[in-house]
């Protein structure tokens, strides 16, 4: 009989917890490790909601990668029994002349998701909580969602434990080291492990745990900004998650509560986090000026001032791409970082894709584009 392989798992967080449900469901030895515990709210996970959506601004060789989360999403769901995603649908919208829009628009019509364009009249008719400028479009994503992100990543790592994962929580990693003649060694303050493979989600503190990651990841302070509508019926029509690329680069979702709506702005916005340990969770008035801009601007019945206010860190890559393959040169050490604020939607896909590549060595999935090395190996 086969021995199973023994896979350590460094930050059981967004994509960690993903990676250990998916290598226990196919048999592996998981190890995993926290410096907190699974649904905390100091790395990227925070803010109650997240968004899900099929269509893409960017490259579209994003969209198999969707899929495979919308299917992955769904089986999380069904093994939980957890209500872990809403469908919403999700508005995508910014100036129709874009390369951004104009790409989103042609790769959903040639990849046929399931979306409708609509133009400011139709927009203004069916979503009267939302302004487009003259010039603009908006791209209704039927398949968009609302996901609940700390409640993923407990039921994603609790499957994991019922299918034979160990975690050890508040158990910082220090060290992640090759081994000569194959595997990995795990140095925690509490001792050494030894492991055929380790993947490695350590999300805002992966600069530390491998310093030489040919790619840096830039981690930054950002800002969710909770905002009542002023009008009673905000929130007809479904309310549908909404992503805007100009005139302000911006996101919003409504809450569970029904109550208020989650704003987020975009990478320019937010300061550089020198070191993880020490972020600055004060929010400042003076941080506060873009969300009232873009709320007079583009959705003028939301109240500017905001009943609530939430810190977290994301990384982010200079290609706006994550990190997600081999450790370069390293066969046994499997990197997943640098989600650059797009990675959540795509976790348990991401779970599936380290399992692949901590157990055979290589996966089906289309990952090229996203290698550390900045080639297409895997």
């Amino acid at each position: 009989m086969r021995t199973p392989k023994r896979v350590a798992v460094i930050g059981a967080g967004s994509m960690g917890s993903q990676a250990m449900w998916r290598l226990a469901a196919r048999g592996a030895e998981v190890i995993g490790y926290d410096r907190y515990a699974p649904g905390h709210d100091r790395g990227a996970a925070g803010g109650e909601t997240r968004i899900f959506r099929a269509v893409h601004l960017g490259d579209p060789g994003y969209i198999p990668l969707l899929r495979l989360a919308d299917r992955m999403w769904d089986r999380l769901q069904r093994e939980t029994g957890l209500p872990l995603r809403r469908r919403s649908g999700c508005l995508v919208m910014g100036e129709s002349a874009a390369p951004s829009m104009r790409l989103l628009v042609h790769s959903s019509t040639t990849h046929r998701l399931d979306h409708e364009v609509l133009d400011r009249e139709e927009l203004a008719r069916r979503y009267p909580q939302h302004r487009l400028p003259d010039g603009h479009t908006a791209v209704l994503d039927r398949l968009g969602a609302v996901i609940r992100p700390e409640a993923s990543i407990q039921a994603a790592a609790a499957r994991a434990e019922q299918l034979g994962a160990r975690l050890h929580r508040y158990t910082p990693v220090r060290e992640v080291l090759p081994v000569a003649g194959g595997g990995v060694r795990v140095v925690t303050d509490h001792g050494t492990d030894h492991v055929d493979a380790a993947v490695v989600t350590a999300g805002p503190w992966i600069n530390t745990l491998l310093p030489d990651l040919p790619r840096t990841v830039d981690i930054r302070r950002l800002i969710s900004s909770w905002h009542i509508p002023t009008r009673h019926d905000w929130f007809a029509g479904g309310a549908p998650a909404f992503v805007r690329s100009t005139p302000h680069d911006c996101y919003g979702l409504p809450s569970p509560d029904g109550i208020s709506v989650k704003l987020g702005l975009s990478l320019a916005r937010y300061l550089p986090v020198p070191d993880p340990e020490r972020l600055d969770r004060t929010v400042r008035p003076e941080e506060l000026a873009t969300f009232r801009e873009l709320i007079g601007e583009l959705m003028p019945d939301l109240n500017p001032d905001p009943i609530r206010l939430s810190v977290y860190m994301e990384g982010y890559t200079d290609s706006g791409n994550p990190l997600v393959g081999h450790l370069p040169g390293e066969d046994d050490i499997i990197v997943l970082a640098g989600f650059s604020g797009s990675g959540f939607k795509l976790s348990p896909a991401m779970g599936e894709i380290a399992a692949d590549l901590a157990l055979d060595g290589a996966t089906d999935h289309p990952i090229g584009f996203l290698s550390p090395a900045g080639t297409s190996a895997v």
